[in-house]
This record gives structure tokens, C-alpha cells and sequence, in this order.
């Protein structure tokens, strides 16, 4: 496949499959709180689709969108002072008269409706003059806010069309990157540092599809060489957005899986080297996939499972691994600091796996995937890398048993989507 039609289809794969779902709850939730607050049952009048769904750059697995209700001017004084709390709790009062089965639950800043597989922040507002909205946040004394989504959305939308609609597919292709590899980074920012590439370039203002592996390229640099901050301000309401995660590391990994990716153009593997950086919507090329399937099925049984298979996966949070290096009669070593003083890994070795860090709110469920890579796997029929759940401690204990490039993943699984995932590397060498 040519490069302006394999990233063609990698954006047609990106595609939001639930959007007409996604759609249905706003009216059924606009509806509900419309009946309320305005004894009106309207599904589109007096709401705001905002977040990546409203900004159109979100992708396939969404799963944390927002949304605005408008409140009408005449119920201001009934919340002004003091009332934060109870605008919230009224708002998911109406929600759960309206949908008593449905999830619903008042955070500091929003309402929560969850649904399968996504859940829906609500947040009650009251328009302002310049067409800004003030929301209530409840945390310690409780105060009013000011957000601008109409300014990010219209920002967005202005420098798509400046930059011939490449700004919102770059936004697009930056979550596939993102979910790939477990990168805790959220929609505005992604969208925010990819306004901010596209602005300090021309480069590619008169150019689309077949450039797109050198946006890749060029776009991943940018992310490494940027200096660390906590925070970026967002296109058009210039208000903060902040920087959970540093993301240059991993972006200076994209920038290099990518140069690779372009040199191997003209090579069969080449998809197989952008999936290293965009995941499994990366499409292969036909002939590839059935040459794979027919050598797999003459030699080993390829019994390898993928998330995206079972799961919605939209990263929100983080997830680290670590791993012990345990051998009876030595002393225990930390798997990263093992590769870092290039110290191999030998057979025989027992490893213990944990969860170090995590930051998803309970409850959360975590799964694991072991894959056994390289021709020895291969020849013993023991590639592996189904996904199996969590035996309730966020361990897991393999053996060094054969040499290869081996893999062990770890996924945290909350309302149904995959929202954080690490991964490790064992380079199993030969004695």
C-alpha cells in the first residue's frame, strides 16, 4: 500500500463506531434536564457537546465525554451563594428520576452518568456575556469558575481548515500514539500540543495523506524537544491545560520508531514498524496478513490476544510496572536496572511482576498478558500472550525459560474500558 492510502485507512479506522450511541445519551440527558429545569423535553436545545467529541478529535474507544446544560439566567439567584453543591445535586436528581437503572453520581466538578463501555460528565453552567460559562466547583469553599469551550472549539476548527484538515486528524493520530503506549495525557492537551506544532510550521499547509509519515516524524520531535512544563495554555480560551505525565521520553521513542518506519517505505514490514508507534488500527497490508496466517498455521499456533479486541482502550491514567530478578543463592535485582548496567538475562530466573503505581480511582480491575516472542517460542509452540485477569494481588510470576524478546502487559480496566496499561520488555538471553 502507498503511504497516502495506508494512512487513509488508519484514519478511517480511528473513526468514532458508537457516535450515533454517543449522540442518543446527550438528547436523553438534554432531555431530562430540560424537564427540570424548563419544563421542556427539547433533546437538543440548551446543551453543549464539548470535550474531544465536541472538538471532533476523538477516536474509536472514547469513553470520558462532557457535556454542558445550559441553566437558565432566572434560576441564578437560586444558586449564586452558596448553592454549588446543590446545582450539582439537583442535575443528577433529574438524571436519576428520569433514568433510575442509570449510574449517576455527583463529583466536585460535574455529574457522572455511566453507561457501557463510556460515561458522560455533566456539568450545569450559566452562559455569561462574552459567552463563557460559569460552573460550580465544590472543593473546599466553593467557588464559581469560568470555562470557554466555544473559543477551543472554534480555535480548533479555524486552524483545521488553515492547515488543510490536518490538524484534527494529527489530534486524532496523537491519542492512537497515546493509547499505544499508556501515555497519561489528556484530550485538550493532546489537541493543544498538536495546534502548537502545526502553528510553528507551513510545512504542511498545502499537504494531506501522503505526507502523513512525515507529520508523524516531524510531530514526534517536536513533543521530544519540547522543555518540561506543567501546563500548556489551550487554543482559543488560552486557559490552562495541565501536564499529568512528561511525555518527551516516549515521544523521542516515537520520533525514532518513526524514521525507521520511513526508511523501510518500500520494505514488506514497514506497516508492521508504524504499528510500533500508532497500535493495532495501523492497518497491514493484505498480502502480509494472510502470509502471516499461513506461516502461523504451518508452524506454531499464534495464540496471541489484543485489548483492543475486548475493550474500548481511552487512557486517562497511569500504570507502572515493575519487576524482581530472583535466582536462590543471589542477591534479588530490579529488572530496569539490570538493562540499564546491560547486565543480561539469563534462563532460569524468577520474576516477579507487580503493579508500582497506579493512579485510577477504585474500582478498577487488572489483567495481564504474557507474549513469548522470537523463533525458540516459536519452535516450542509457546508464543502465549492470551489475557488472562488478575489473581486479586497485581503480581504475577513467570520464569526465564528460553531466549527471546518477551513481553509482559498489564491493563487497568474501569466501567468497561481499558483506562491505563504498562508494559515490560524481557530480553532473555542464551547462556
Amino acid at each position: 500500500m502507498k503511504v497516502a492510502e495506508t494512512f487513509n485507512e488508519f484514519l478511517d479506522n480511528l473513526t468514532i463506531q458508537n457516535a450515533e450511541t454517543i449522540s442518543l445519551r446527550y438528547g436523553e440527558l438534554t432531555a431530562a434536564l430540560n424537564k427540570k429545569f424548563r419544563e421542556t423535553e427539547s433533546k437538543t436545545a440548551n446543551s453543549l457537546q464539548v470535550g474531544s467529541f465536541g472538538r471532533k478529535t476523538g477516536i474509536n474507544g472514547l469513553s470520558d465525554l462532557d457535556m454542558l446544560y445550559i441553566m437558565p439566567q432566572g434560576k441564578w439567584a437560586a444558586y449564586e451563594d452558596g448553592g454549588q453543591l446543590r446545582l450539582l445535586q439537583h442535575t443528577k436528581d433529574a438524571i436519576k428520576a428520569r433514568y433510575p437503572s442509570t449510574v449517576v453520581k455527583v463529583d466536585r466538578l460535574v455529574v457522572t452518568v455511566t453507561y457501557t463501555n463510556f460515561h458522560v460528565e455533566v456539568q450545569p453552567v450559566f452562559e455569561q456575556v462574552d459567552g463563557s460559562f460559569k460552573y460550580p466547583d465544590t472543593k473546599g469553599e466553593s467557588s464559581w469558575k469560568i470555562t470557554k469551550p466555544r473559543e477551543e472549539m472554534a480555535e480548533i476548527s479555524a486552524k483545521d481548515t488553515d492547515k488543510n484538515n490536518n490538524l484534527k486528524r494529527l489530534c486524532k493520530m496523537a491519542r492512537a500514539w497515546r493509547n499505544k503506549h499508556g501515555l497519561e495525557m489528556g484530550g485538550l492537551l493532546v489537541d493543544t500540543l498538536a495546534y502548537n506544532f502545526l502553528c510553528q510550521t507551513t510545512e504542511y499547509d498545502s499537504r494531506s495523506f501522503l505526507y502523513y509519515d512525515w507529520l508523524s516524524r516531524d510531530f514526534f520531535h517536536y513533543l521530544w524537544k519540547l522543555p518540561e512544563q506543567d501546563r500548556y495554555a489551550a487554543p482559543g480560551s488560552r486557559q490552562w491545560v495541565r501536564v499529568k505525565k512528561k511525555f518527551q521520553r516516549k515521544a523521542r521513542k516515537a520520533y525514532a520508531l518513526s524514521v525507521e518506519a520511513i526508511n523501510a517505505e518500500k520494505q514488506k514490514n514497514a506497516n508492521e514498524k508504524w504499528r510500533k508507534v500508532y497500535g493495532r488500527p495501523f492497518p497491514l497490508p493484505k498480502e502480509a496478513m494472510e502470509e502471516s496466517i499461513t506461516k502461523a498455521a504451518s508452524t506454531w499456533r499464534d495464540t496471541e490476544e489484543f485489548i483492543e479486541d475486548k475493550y474500548p482502550v481511552d487512557i486517562r491514567y497511569t500504570l507502572k510496572l515493575d519487576c524482581e530478578v530472583k535466582q536462590s543463592g543471589y542477591r534479588i535485582n530490579l529488572l530496569r536496572d539490570m538493562l540499564a548496567k546491560k547486565i543480561p538475562l539469563l534462563a532460569s530466573k524468577s520474576l516477579e511482576f507487580w503493579v508500582n503505581k497506579i493512579t485510577v480511582s477504585e474500582p478498577y480491575t487488572i489483567k495481564w498478558k504474557v507474549l513469548n516472542r522470537g523463533e525458540v517460542a516459536k519452535r516450542r509452540d509457546c508464543v502465549r500472550g492470551q489475557i488472562w485477569p488478575d489473581g486479586g494481588r497485581m503480581r504475577k510470576t513467570e520464569t526465564t525459560n528460553f531466549k527471546g524478546d518477551h513481553i509482559v502487559e498489564c491493563y487497568a480496566i474501569k466501567d468497561g474500558v481499558v483506562v491505563a496499561k504498562d508494559r515490560i520488555h524481557v530480553p532473555i538471553e542464551d547462556r
